[in-house]
């Protein structure tokens, strides 16, 4: 195990510990199992005693990536009594806003007294700090019309770094750049996968695709929530992405880097059709965890494993979605046909195969993904099948199942057929059939507004959200923040929407910016084989990391048990620092809506 120590501005009270090289790898919120370590523990570091300055709870709180000048502004201030704040410009120690802090309020997810230094008006580009007497300045804080630019291009260009089947070249991973690992062009059905045309054994071909997480396996489920969201932020952001030169092999052809990165996971998603049936299997994986090694030395075999109701409807909807994205592009009508094709198939397979819950093979130990409840998934992937093809029996499938729209987790995905008959829908839906619509996801919007607002830390985030991948939720809620802006324009939705991503950018009680590489004070060990396994001190940048939560799956040693800080920058804990696809998308779609918005 590596890790790199930094000091900076910043000094951290957490206390790192190792706690031998195992992984779960589930991402899942939360967990239904906790396999057992795949790596022999390893020796603990010396570990330098933390620097004597602030302590966590201490520290000002900001975005330390940076701020839009339209952006609602706030800094997080720890409670001494002082009333007033300052910003002042670094370039020559002025003093350029003065306000009056907020009430002090108790954060309970984090038992911390807290004032907010709201310095919104300040528009003016440039670098300041928030000085708060008897409280150390805060990081600096910049303020620009690109703030989110190289964030949201690093955690796109995340998913390149997670490519399977493929070499990494220099000039497009610097100095990540790695051997190919894992062609999938030999993977065997498993036996809970058999069928008559396809045997326990059947050797078949599943290449490319993105490792899921800090593991090597590839999940359709996980997939499918992470595929669409991407998808979505194109449809969304369309003309941002025309000009995304991302630096991957596919960069400067006829189509936008985002859809090209998006086709690797789509060739391999069809690759995960049986074609005799159209139901689609689970996950293709290893039977364990691999350790913690490079891609290319993780050779065990791979299997597909049973098919299931989740799965294929992730698949139609993923693919349905695919077939409407890529068949408005010159070129692409036969790709568009093939999805349309896959996707139907699978929408058949599940209507009538429509409790097949995944059930973990006593022999496989990866992560499981498992749901017992569909309704939800039906409701996604009928509703993206109706815009596809205007059929009724969509609409009727769609009106069967109605699952109230929810933050989406991968276990949770309804909201995300809100979100697309809203943006393409009002012309094909009944007038009533479309504000019914509108009224729900609405009222989900406005609940989330509801938690910013009552937030001492001006974040919707409550103590229920803290589970594996908090920062998901937190992500998940300000996709749908800003999905419901661009319907009803309205301040509040993206002043709660900036808030959260501020959150994941550093305005949170453990002062780390959660995504790798961005920000003064970053997760230097993240759980991600790669990032662990290779000669590069720094970790891969551009991943989003799960985020506190007081679960504790892993058994590492923490610094506290509380929601907001239980957090453990060490490759020890998978529950709180690994990485994974689902949450990197969110991230993704949100500062693309920002910077766009701007």
């Amino acid at each position: 195990m590596k890790r790199l120590f930094t000091l900076s501005l910043v000094a951290s009270a957490i206390t790192l510990s190792a706690c031998g090289g195992g992984s779960s790898g589930t991402t899942q919120a939360p967990p239904t199992n906790t396999p057992a370590p795949t790596t022999p523990a390893q020796p603990a570091p010396t570990v330098p005693p933390p620097p004597t300055v602030n302590t966590t709870d201490t520290l000002i709180k900001v975005n330390q990536v940076g701020y839009l000048p339209s952006a609602n502004k706030i800094a997080v201030v720890p409670d001494n009594q002082a009333r007033e704040f300052s910003v002042v410009n670094t370039a020559n120690d002025t003093v350029v806003m003065s306000g009056t802090l907020s009430d002090a309020q108790t954060w309970a997810e984090a038992d911390q007294s807290v004032r907010l230094a709201d310095f919104s008006q300040l528009n003016i580009e440039g670098e300041y700090v928030i000085r708060v007497e008897g409280v150390a300045d805060s990081l600096p804080i910049k303020i620009n019309d690109n703030a989110y630019l190289s964030a949201h291009d690093a955690a796109l260009k995340a998913y390149y770094f997670n490519r399977a089947s493929t070499e990494l070249l220099v000039e497009h991973a610097g100095e990540w750049r790695r051997p190919a690992g894992h062609p999938d062009t030999n993977v065997r059905v498993h036996a809970s996968a058999a069928s008559a045309t396809r045997p326990e054994g059947t050797v078949i071909s599943a290449p490319k695709g993105w490792y899921d997480a800090g593991d090597f396996n590839k999940y359709i489920v996980n997939s499918g929530i992470s595929t669409y969201t991407l998808l979505a932020a194109y449809e969304r952001f369309t003309d941002f992405y025309a000009t995304r030169d991302i630096g991957i092999p596919e960069s400067g052809n006829t189509s936008p880097d985002l859809l090209d990165e998006i086709k690797w996971n789509l060739d391999w998603m069809l690759a995960m059709q049986d074609p005799t049936d159209g139901g689609v299997y689970h996950k293709l994986t290893t039977l364990r965890f691999a350790g913690t090694r490079m891609p290319h030395e993780a050779t065990a075999q791979r299997y597909v494993v049973q098919k299931g109701t989740g799965a294929a409807l992730n698949f139609a909807a993923v693919m349905a979605t695919a077939s409407r994205v890529y068949g408005s592009l010159a070129g692409m009508t036969d790709l568009a046909a093939q999805y349309r094709q896959a996707a139907v198939l699978a929408w058949r397979w599940a209507q009538d195969n429509d409790n097949v819950v995944y059930r973990q093979p006593s022999d496989v130990q990866t992560g499981e993904y498992g749901d017992s409840r569909f309704d939800d998934e039906f409701t996604w992937a009928s509703a993206e099948l109706y815009l596809l093809t205007e059929e009724a029996q969509y609409l009727t499938s769609f009106k069967q199942y109605f699952a109230q729209p929810r933050t989406p987790f991968w276990q949770e995905t309804a909201a995300l057929g809100y979100m697309s008959l809203l943006q393409h829908g009002e012309t094909l839906l009944s007038n009533a059939d479309y504000t019914e619509i509108q009224t729900r996801f609405t009222a989900l919007a406005d609940s989330i507004v509801d938690q910013h607002q009552a937030s001492a830390y001006s974040v919707a985030m409550t103590q229920n959200d803290f589970v594996w991948g908090s920062n998901s939720v937190a992500l998940n809620k300000a996709m749908i923040l800003l999905a419901q802006n661009s319907h009803v324009s309205d301040a509040k939705y993206k002043t709660a929407a900036s808030n959260l991503v501020d959150y994941i950018l550093g305005k949170n009680p453990t002062d780390y910016s959660f995504v790798t590489g961005n920000g003064v004070k970053t997760p230097m060990d993240p759980h991600h084989r790669q990032s662990a396994a290779d000669t590069v001190a720094a970790p891969i940048p551009g991943f989003v990391v799960g985020g506190p939560q007081p679960g504790r799956q892993d058994n590492c040693s923490y610094p506290s048990n509380l929601p907001a800080t239980t957090y453990l920058d060490d490759y020890c804990s998978f529950s709180t620092n690994e990485v994974t696809i689902n949450w990197n998308a969110p991230f993704v779609f949100a500062t693309a809506a920002l910077q766009s918005s701007n």
